[in-house]
């Protein structure tokens, strides 16, 4: 079998399609009738220096494929296949693995080191392969042993401590493992391959050494060589050992203070004058420190006099030299970097690190960055002028509003001029930072706002000009009007001020939706967004009768997305990004025409047409377009009430589809939440179609399948499918209600390290309790005597969670 799997493996990489599908039905065949057998065969083949590279490979691919998956449900047979073989089969492979670490190929020896940290993953916790850590740090304590056995050793170490928790280790493995990375790291002993695994390894065993912090010396020891390492000859070494500074910046800020003068050094030098990839890691150090500071100051409450963990104060002590070299490093833009929103360089990490000093440090920073502002804002160098409008945009958050606000005053007409800048990059950066002024200092309706009813004409003239800039620009736009838009809502009087250019601005966004110059479709989905916004800001009373036209603009080019012509399955994306646009457009018109008597006459004259509407896009077939248009037809049940009852025979069987898709959860959630529209909105009218949901929502909650996070909306579910049909429910109590005790006694023994999981077992009992409530109140003044046979599961229920203090 072994020459035979050999060229099943070489086979299954041939250019020919037809050799290769034998060649992984063949493979697919074997690992059915044998599993054992055929990953023993893998890792032998993984294993033979004899064996070609390109069939070594693809075992070691294979091999780990059958250990680990993204899916959780799939990952969960893959361990419990593996728990499943023979010791000594499982035995052979994990030797072998562990031979293959001293090849000669370097490849082989990479994918050994993953596959051993993959079956880390599964045995480790389980206290299982006790004597692997051991065999590892072997290979390193072992003076003869050689450096390409030592590097992929060091490989390993490092993937299983991203694979395990730092609860399966021992302290005395973890100091073993601590020890032997430090040491990979030492330039006297080792070559750069062996240092650069050693660095890489030290960021995954990081969260292990929480003791080894707390002691001083070891702390020294573990500084002084990470520090040595970031100025090592390699580029590649010194960015993994600044990659580790960040991390113990966030892990370990509070015990950083004596190193911090050395690492100001470090981090500045390579911020001026290193290789991009490390000067990004020295600014991220700061914009780590950062985080850290902003969180402990969020968390500092004079009231309770608790003062939590000590806060150094790093940024502030830092301030006058960090300023200076953060304003330096806006000045290293890329050519292109306006037309690229996935570019990352050294300009936009230093703005990015600028804007969270200013949240730590508030006013503190102003006085140091206007300086850099005033002298480079007018420059004729086009980079000069954009530096100068990203710092003052970056600095708008943090800063009292009295600090800013003479500023922005001051700089707001400066700002709305350059929209008509000669070059593209400060047109992008200017637009931005609008938009952060208006999201962050225009707040009519705590009354304050930077715009007054006098320049509020000039601000929106300039926004509808500047929107058919470039793509780029345009779309930066959007963002200024849709927070320019958001100010205004709820701000009563000053609400009216933005009225009188609603159908400018509604004519302009539907204008830039319909460019055709976008080249991808985020300056349309912004357009349509700002638009929602728009919609969703704007004061009914006045504006009805514009936002009345919109709607068959709206509906007819929902009507014309279905006869695009479908060729490729781009054309087929397109279709689904537009729809999803127009129908999250239609559920806003509908929520607002709604919310008046006056005004839901439109609607319901309407309703017809646009039900027809969503139906039709129901039958082209996308995930997103399922999401918008069952979110918009919730909206239409609510606005239509029991007519909605009319639409029920053909609507119901995508609301069946809609709870049937495990796959795309989001659509299954979105129309678990429309069937509660739907109860609110025809009450017992619901009832021929009640055995069919609860059928398809008990389902539901039994698969383990479907995404955790649909579930408490299910359990919300039954108490509004209750609340309308009342003493009806009773025949489905003997099944909901074991599956609601079912959840409340996973509640109990649910885990509370974890804040996922304390953040979901809130959302379940918060569910199951509306679920109690709705059927009780269902049955209240009818049918009071079927709940009683579970009133005492309830009052534990009850009474554990008002015992619980993470609720």
């Amino acid at each position: 079998m072994a020459m035979e799997i050999t060229q099943f493996l070489l086979a299954a990489q041939s250019a020919d399609a037809k050799v290769r599908t034998e060649a992984e039905a063949s493979l697919r065949q074997f690992q059915e009738q044998n599993m054992p057998v055929f990953l023993l065969s893998l890792s032998v083949e993984l294993s033979n220096d004899d064996k070609p590279v390109e069939s070594r490979r693809l075992a070691g691919i294979v091999l780990k494929n059958s250990l680990d998956a993204k899916d959780a449900i799939r990952k969960e047979q893959l361990v419990q296949q593996w728990m499943a073989i023979d010791i000594s089969i499982k035995s052979q492979i994990k030797d072998s693995l562990l031979r293959t670490l001293g090849s000669s190929v370097p490849e082989a020896r990479h994918t050994a080191a993953q596959v051993i940290a993959k079956i880390a993953s599964i045995e480790i916790p389980r206290k299982q392969w006790p004597e692997l850590i051991g065999s590892l740090l072997n290979n390193m304590t072992q003076k003869d042993k050689p450096a390409a056995l030592k590097q992929a050793t060091l490989e390993a170490l490092g993937y299983v401590c991203e694979e395990i928790s730092h609860q399966d280790l021992v302290q005395d493995e973890v100091n073993a493992v601590l020890t032997a990375v430090v040491q990979g790291m030492n330039l006297a002993e080792h070559g750069p391959e062996v240092r650069l695994a050693a660095t890489k390894a030290l960021y995954n065993a990081l969260e292990f050494a929480q003791t080894n912090f707390e002691n001083e010396m070891e702390r020294n020891y573990i500084m002084k060589v990470v520090c040595d390492t970031a100025m090592s000859k390699e580029v590649e070494i010194r960015q993994a050992a600044f990659e580790c500074l960040v991390a113990i910046a966030s892990a370990y800020y509070e015990v950083l203070e004596p190193y911090m003068q050395t690492l100001f050094q470090l981090t500045s030098n390579a911020v001026k004058g290193d290789e991009e990839t490390v000067a990004l890691q020295a600014i991220e150090f700061w914009s780590s420190i950062c985080d850290e500071e902003i969180e402990l100051q969020e968390f500092e409450s004079p009231e309770s006099g608790d003062s939590g963990p000590p806060h150094s104060g790093f940024i502030e002590k830092a301030l006058p030299s960090l300023v200076p070299l953060l304003l330096e490093t806006l000045l290293k833009q890329e050519e292109d970097q306006d037309q690229d929103d996935t570019i990352w360089n050294i300009s936009m990490a230093g703005g990015t690190c600028l804007g969270l000093v200013a949240r730590t440090v508030g006013d503190a920073i102003v006085p140091l960055v206007m300086p850099f502002v005033e002298s480079n804002i007018l420059k004729p160098d086009w980079r000069c002028r954009e530096a100068a409008t990203y710092a003052f945009g970056s600095i708008l958050e943090g800063p009292t509003v009295e600090k800013l606000s003479p500023l922005v005053q001051a700089g707001l007409d400066f700002l709305l001029n350059a929209m008509k800048d000669g070059n593209n990059h400060v047109k992008d950066t200017t637009a931005w930072t609008l938009s952060r002024i208006f999201e962050l200092l225009h707040s009519p309706a705590t009354g304050f706002s930077i715009i007054s009813p006098e320049n509020l004409k000039r601000v929106v003239g300039v926004l509808l000009e500047s929107i058919k800039d470039a793509p780029n620009v345009a779309e930066k736009v959007c963002g200024a009007i849709y927070y320019l838009v958001q100010g205004y809502e709820d701000a009563g009087p000053s609400a009216s001020l933005w009225s009188p250019y609603l159908t400018d601005i509604i004519s302009c966004l539907i204008s830039t939706a319909d460019r055709t110059d976008g080249g991808d479709s985020k300056l349309r989905s912004s357009a349509y967004e700002t638009l929602n916004e728009v919609v969703r800001c704007s004061n009914i009373a006045e504006t009805s009768s514009i936002i009345a036209q919109l709607l068959p603009v709206i509906m007819n080019k929902l009507g014309q997305t279905m006869d695009i012509q479908i060729v490729s399955s781009d054309d087929r994306e397109k279709q689904g990004d537009l729809q999803a646009s127009l129908c999250g457009v239609l559920q806003v018109i509908i929520q607002k025409l709604s919310s008046t008597d006056e005004t839901k006459t439109i609607i319901l004259q309407a309703a017809d047409q646009i039900m027809l509407l969503f139906l039709k896009v129901f039958g082209c077939r996308s995930s997103t377009v399922h999401e918008e248009a069952m979110l918009a037809i919730g909206a239409l049940a609510y606005a239509t009430g029991s007519q909605f009852e009319k639409y029920m025979p053909e609507f119901y069987k995508y609301l069946e589809m809609g709870l049937q898709n495990f796959e795309e959860y989001q659509v299954c959630g979105i129309t678990v939440g429309v069937v509660g529209d739907i109860c609110r909105a025809l009450d017992d009218k619901v009832l021929p179609y009640c055995d069919g949901i609860m059928g398809l929502l008990l389902k539901d909650l039994a698969s383990s399948e479907l995404h955790r996070s649909v579930k408490p909306p299910i359990f919300s579910c039954f108490g509004d499918i209750a609340l309308a049909i009342g003493e009806h429910f009773e025949k489905y109590v003997p099944y909901a209600l074991p599956m609601m005790q079912g959840a409340a006694e996973i509640c109990a023994k649910m885990e509370t390290a974890d804040e996922e999981m304390v953040d979901y077992g809130n959302q379940l009992r918060r569910s199951i309790f509306e679920a109690y409530s709705g059927i009780l109140q269902g049955f209240k003044t009818v049918k009071p005597d079927v709940m009683l046979p579970y009133a005492q599961h309830l009052l534990k229920f009850i009474e554990l969670v008002s015992r619980d203090n993470q609720r």
